[in-house]
């Protein structure tokens, strides 16, 4: 049986079961972080490993957050000071700062590159225009406007009239002024390209930028100034849509932070009421929430009671009736009623903040795909780039072609081989999935963990607070000689209104919410592994187990054979007798949680084989459990290493296993599991550290849409590696059979990227 307290959700730490490769989360890290503008994607942070790496002692003293554009260098460094550190950045081509918490999230580059690729195409409009006009191309205009008899004319006409003026002067020297304005172009398009292509060079690792200036370079040189600005703005536009991709998955993620108010209402001891920043009030203060408002803090509720709507936090769909003692959460939203809340934990460490790092750190954990598609890129550029040299030499050399055609599909070649939509696509569609599952309150510990739930055979279930509520609840009531249900509870409750054993917890609220009279009682002594002994009015009453049933009734056998049948059903036995006569039993049972049976039924329907139960009860309540619910297997009385045991057995026997679980004694199997899921609300801190996915709202109702959620990733993800890459190949055979153009090639190429992200954004929509 789990262990099961109340508890609010805390950081996640992240494994070491990652690559050296892996970006690492700073936060968890230690030392001095820094804000790079630049730092969109894993090309930047290999150059900074590689740049930035000898100066600390090695690469594996940084830390990298690419999301949000951060950089750590930690506590384990070798000695350096800031302004070395950030002179160091600004030569790869990026710029640093110190981050503080304060700091504005959002990055500047985003908007220069937007400004920078704006103007690149500006210039480009500006030589064409310039063009039109040495071309005599306004003196036909005004003529044709004046004579409207000539206005129709077939499309055929205005094409073969458009190519005639487009290449009047192509034969003769271009035009100084023309010229200057694709040279401005040029320049403008490759202002955030030029540096990083340089580093690229200088450490004999070709990536996209290198690829482009190459490719630019070699337009110059055969004098197709037009192809080359384009090329150039098309490529600045391409990371312009790629830095506005990561900062809407930033964004994303920011809007997290908009669900807590950053002021709240104190109440001093006076009774006064005056308005603080959230981030200076400390646990213990109390502070006033009106209808509507949003929760600024965790806390507890001290005064006033109504509903609140956790789903910002839980993901739960209705409202929560709150009350005196109950927890609530920072960015749930007050419905009905004026509460005051007792705060329990200051802003930065509520469950609110707990999530937002939570999301923002995840992404350092990649998924199996993005490793892959960064590996592929590594590999495929530097082997593109030497397919292009052979395309622009064996065909000159080995059949007496012309060197400036071929040099030309050459460069086509490396245009429509950067692989910039490849790469981007599967980072921001990890951390879309990411974003969404946090929203809905699945919390994934990372892009690695989000791929995981789509490949599972079998999922293995702690039974106490995961598949039941976790507390015994009264199944059944048997008076005898002649008694009625309500005295037996009211004697009952009478005896146990002053315990604080789960089952007496049962039988007092029965009473509650029955409206049954409990009468106070006397002389109340507990007697060690038996039962209670009290007086309800001048009578002797006492309350046990079955043993003790057999002990004070022995003559009883028909009542002795029907607790014996109740507990063989899986429920636990209440006895209550006086010293006449036993006055009846009380079943009491932990109850599945709502829906189970429906939300196993979708799980097998999502493609999960097996469903198995792995509990510390005993064997009877357990296989009870396991027939109401339809699960395949049992596993009763275990120890929590033996949990961990049947984990690796079912490992073996079936691929990949999910283990749910909320115990303390449930975390060895969260951690042998490929994928340990914890019950987030009312988990154990040990479990919800050791697992990889917490529920926040203890619903499994979760689970079937975390493994559509997880198949619907990969889905977009292999639809965005496969279209990227049926770009290229098209276009490489065109380009070899001589049939597409430089500016086409980029063109295509920035619209594949621009649609594998809209692509991948659609996970933001993701809905239960």
């Amino acid at each position: 049986m789990s262990e099961h307290h109340s508890h609010t959700p805390s950081p996640c730490c992240c494994s070491d079961n990652e690559s050296q490769e892996d970006v690492v989360p700073s936060t968890h890290q230690g030392g001095k972080t820094f804000k790079i503008e630049g730092l969109d994607c894993v090309e930047e942070v290999t150059i900074l490993k590689s740049e930035i790496g000898p100066l600390v002692g090695g690469a594996e003293n940084l830390a990298f957050d690419v999301i949000n554009g951060r950089m750590t260098v930690l506590n384990t460094a070798a000695p350096i000071d800031d302004q070395t550190l950030i002179k160091a950045i600004t030569a790869t081509g990026m710029r640093a700062t110190r981050w503080h918490p304060d700091s504005a999230s959002e990055p500047q580059r985003k908007s220069t590159q937007t400004l920078y690729a704006s103007l690149s195409g500006i210039m480009i409009l500006a030589g064409i225009l310039i063009h039109l006009g040495l071309s005599g191309a306004y003196q036909d205009a005004w003529q044709w406007l004046s004579q409207p008899e000539q206005w129709y004319f077939s499309g055929r006409e205005l094409i073969a009239y458009l190519e005639q003026l487009l290449l009047k002067h192509e034969s003769q020297p271009l035009p100084i002024a023309e010229k200057a304005a694709y040279g401005l172009a040029i320049l403008l398009g490759l202002r955030h390209v030029i540096v990083k292509a340089f580093y690229a060079l200088k450490r004999l690792r070709p990536d996209m930028n290198l690829l482009m200036v190459v490719a630019i370079t070699g337009a110059l040189v055969i004098n197709q100034w037009f192809e080359a600005a384009t090329v150039s703005f098309l490529f600045a536009l391409s990371l312009a849509i790629e830095s506005w991709s990561i900062g809407r998955a930033r964004h994303a993620v920011a809007t997290l932070l908009d669900l807590a108010p950053s002021s709240v209402i104190v109440k001093t001891d006076d009774g006064q009421e005056h308005t603080l920043p959230a981030a200076e009030v400390q646990p213990g203060t109390v502070f006033v929430v009106r209808p509507g408002d949003r929760i600024a803090l965790d806390g507890i509720v001290s005064v006033g009671e109504g509903s609140v709507n956790q789903a910002p936090i839980s993901g739960e769909s209705m409202p929560v009736f709150k009350q005196p003692g109950n927890e609530v959460f920072a960015g749930s939203i007050n419905i009905d009623s004026l509460l005051q809340i007792q705060a329990t934990k200051a802003a930065t460490d509520t469950t609110l903040a707990h999530i937002i790092r939570l999301v923002e750190e995840a992404h350092s954990k990649r998924a199996e795909t993005e490793q892959w598609v960064e590996k592929f890129a590594r590999v495929y550029t530097p082997l593109v780039m030497l397919l292009a040299l052979a395309v622009f030499l064996i065909p000159p050399l080995v059949w007496q072609a012309e060197w400036q055609q071929w040099l030309y599909r050459a460069l086509v070649l490396l245009v429509i081989a950067c692989p910039c939509a490849l790469v981007i696509s599967t980072p921001v569609s990890i951390v879309a999935a990411l974003a969404s599952a946090a929203r809905h309150g699945v919390l994934v510990k990372g892009g690695i963990y989000i791929e995981q739930p789509a490949h599972l055979k079998a999922i293995a279930f702690d039974k106490t607070g995961t598949l039941t509520q976790g507390k015994p609840e009264i199944t059944g009531v048997y008076p005898y000689n002649n008694h009625t249900l309500e005295e037996v509870i009211s004697r009952a409750a009478a005896l146990e209104s002053g315990s604080h054993h789960p089952l007496a917890t049962a039988i007092v609220t029965y009473a509650q919410q029955n409206d049954i009279r409990v009468e106070t009682g006397s002389n109340i002594a507990a007697i060690a592994g038996k039962g209670i002994t009290g007086r309800i009015q001048d009578t002797f009453f006492w309350l046990g187990s079955s043993r003790f049933l057999s002990e004070k009734a022995s003559s009883a056998s028909d009542i002795l054979h029907h607790a014996q049948t109740l507990e063989q059903q899986g429920q636990t036995v209440i006895a209550v007798g006086n010293d006449r006569h036993v006055c009846g039993l009380i079943a009491l049972a932990d109850q599945p949680r709502p829906h189970v049976k429906q939300t196993l039924q979708h799980l097998r329907k999502a493609g999960i084989e097996h469903l198995v139960m792995l509990t510390g009860d005993n064997k009877t309540t357990a296989e009870n459990i396991a027939r109401q619910m339809g699960l395949n297997e049992v596993y009763a009385e275990l120890l929590p290493e033996d949990k961990v045991t049947r984990v690796a057995e079912l490992t073996e026997r079936y691929g990949e296993v999910a283990m749910v679980g909320d115990g303390i004694n449930d975390a060895p199997a969260l951690a042998r599991a490929s994928v340990g899921i914890a019950m987030g609300a009312m988990g154990s801190d040990a479990a919800i550290e050791t697992a990889d996915i917490a529920l926040m709202s203890d619903d499994l109702q979760k689970l079937p849409w975390l493994m559509r959620h997880s198949r619907r990733t990969l889905a977009i993800i292999r639809q965005n590696i496969v279209f990227a890459l049926s770009v290229k190949a098209a276009f490489a055979v065109l380009a070899f059979a001589g049939l597409a153009t430089l500016w086409e090639a980029i063109a295509a190429d920035t619209g594949a990227s621009l649609l594998v992200v809209a692509n991948a954004l659609r996970l933001l929509r993701s809905r239960l």
